[in-house]
């Protein structure tokens, strides 16, 4: 372009800015003094983000993200074999689902500028300590407004913030996932998202600021929550718990779980992004985040050791479903505490933990309640037992003072521990009232449960019109199906073959020819041979 000088322009940060001929100089070049003012944005002050960190919370993201899915396979696993598809699809939505929301105001009112300190005067109470708030402003943050490249030091000084809002983000998405568990088998899908929009605006975005946010309320009161004891575990186990009454019990409520290796890949899978949920939480590569990784690994390996224990100690045999529900305990009951304490205090909380859920979990299976995936017996009590320990086991040997540490109880202050008493005696109530609140406008507008037909014929085909795979026989239609067929092929003169049982092809034989009574289910299972479920080839045995 003729007499223009790109770099001039761009230096005064004008964009492309018209010239005249009287800022020449006699030689031809462009005199910049005579340039005008540059009306265009300061250039952004990027000098406190930091590298490291900000590729470490990058991967803490995805890592969080990868969580999700993992409990849509540990919930799908657990569930009816006409039921996976729906459970996980539960999981699943909420990706979606929450992610809009968090974009179009959730993160405004999550993290937004707290409204009592933006505007207005602050509000001063006793000891001129000032009274948090429990929302942010919706102004703030809308459709992502202003959140770019540039950090927000009162949230996280050496990362962007729309790093820190895409790592939150991840919590908001997974806290509804883990509701699904205490109601699952029997909601209606679309009830299912209203509730969850609901829920978002009314519960979650106000418990994450208020703990979250540096004049959170409950920040201000002293609260110590890692990675979301509260914020995450508390508010989605009593979901799960006030869901399952609200929606009432299951009309089967016995059953066998689909697909355990399910389970296991879906708790290895939690296990695996767990260390970006807590250890993330550090917001930075440091050795908070390291310490986080080691008691976080170590909280669940206890509780799962200690779960198998107990199973045993009771006369159960070890079962893979103990051993996930196990570690997923110790990963709830260290996540308030994951940077705050040490190893040792980490190996006691997945102790006790594992215990207490373990026992609230066989409490609940003989209750009214049918939370039928233990959401409330694992994060609801994991987490409230959690949070309460981190106000015994914190120390500022791990986490200083002068980066928003304290001394717990067991380390000779007591204030901490009482802070959380407090915290828990106040917001449980208040989260159980306006959980209730959703759940109802939810059924106002859309039914919550399924009705009897949609419920026996399964979720997966009367929600979703799709199915897994065709459906296992239970036991007793197995036994009745095994001891017609076993009969009617001796009575044919075909002995059958392929690895069948030799004793009941022999009784088979003999009640052909009428010398003992024919098989029956009963006989099958007095003997254990109705359990050797086998696929008899070339016999005329079709089970």
């Amino acid at each position: 372009m003729d007499g223009y000088d790109g770099a001039a322009a761009q230096n005064t940060g004008a964009g492309l800015i018209p010239v005249t001929s009287d800022m020449f100089t006699p030689t031809g070049t462009l005199d910049t003094s005579k340039l005008p003012p540059a009306t265009g944005p300061e250039p952004m002050d990027l000098a406190a983000l930091v590298s490291g960190d900000i590729a470490w919370v990058l991967v803490a993201t995805a890592l969080v993200l990868l969580m999700t899915p993992g409990l849509a396979f540990f919930y799908g696993g657990m569930v009816r074999n006409k039921n996976v598809i729906s459970t996980i699809m539960q999981s699943f939505i909420t990706i979606g689902l929450i992610s809009l929301l968090w974009v179009f105001l959730g993160y405004s009112l999550a993290f937004g500028d707290d409204i009592n300190y933006s505007d207005n005067p602050p509000i001063v109470g006793p000891g001129g300590r000032r009274h948090g708030s429990i929302y942010g402003n919706p102004s703030t943050y809308y459709f992502f407004k202003d959140v770019g490249a540039a950090p927000n030091t009162g949230l996280a000084a050496t990362i962007p913030n729309l790093l820190y809002a895409l790592f939150q983000l991840m919590f908001a998405v997974i806290t509804p996932a883990l509701i699904t568990g205490g109601f699952a088998e029997r909601v209606n899908f679309p009830a299912l998202a209203l509730f969850v929009l609901l829920w978002h605006f009314v519960l979650y975005c106000p418990l994450a600021h208020s703990v979250w946010h540096f004049n959170g309320i409950l920040k201000r009161f002293g609260t110590l929550d890692f990675a979301g004891g509260t914020v995450v575990h508390m508010s989605s186990g009593y979901a799960g718990l006030v869901g399952s009454w609200f929606l009432g019990q299951r009309r089967e409520m016995l059953h066998t779980p689909a697909n355990v290796p399910f389970t296991l890949l879906g708790t290895a899978l939690l296990w695996f992004g767990w260390f970006g949920f807590n250890a993330g939480s550090a917001l930075a590569a440091n050795v908070v985040a390291v310490q986080a990784f080691c008691t976080t690994n170590t909280a669940a390996a206890a509780a799962m050791i200690s779960w198998l224990l107990i199973d045993i100690a009771l006369g159960f045999k070890p079962r893979a479903t103990g051993a996930c529900a196990g570690a997923v305990v110790g990963l709830v009951v260290i996540t308030p505490a994951a940077g705050y304490v040490d190893v040792g205090a980490a190996i006691v909380m997945g102790i006790v933990g594992a215990a207490v859920c373990h026992s609230v979990a066989r409490y609940m299976k003989q209750s009214k309640f049918d939370d039928t995936l233990d959401a409330f017996s694992c994060h609801g009590i994991g987490g409230t037992v959690g949070f309460l320990m981190t106000g015994l086991f914190a120390s500022v040997k791990v986490l200083p003072a002068s980066l928003g540490g304290y001394n717990g109880g067991f380390l000779g202050s007591g204030w901490l521990f009482w802070h959380h008493v407090v915290t828990v005696l106040i917001i449980v109530p208040i989260i159980i009232g306006l959980l209730y609140v959703c759940y109802k406008l939810t059924d106002m507008i859309i039914s919550m449960r399924v009705d009897e037909s949609s419920e026996r014929l399964g979720l997966d085909v009367s929600q979703h019109g799709e199915k897994m795979c065709s459906p296992p026989l239970d036991d007793e239609e197995f036994l009745n199906r095994m001891s017609q067929s076993v009969n009617k092929s001796i009575r044919g003169g075909n002995s059958g073959g392929g690895g069948f049982n030799s004793g009941a092809a022999e009784r088979g034989a003999n009640a052909a020819h009428g010398n003992s009574p024919a098989l029956t289910p009963s006989s099958l299972v007095s003997s254990g041979e109705g359990l050797q479920r086998v696929s008899v080839q070339g016999g005329g045995l079709s089970l």
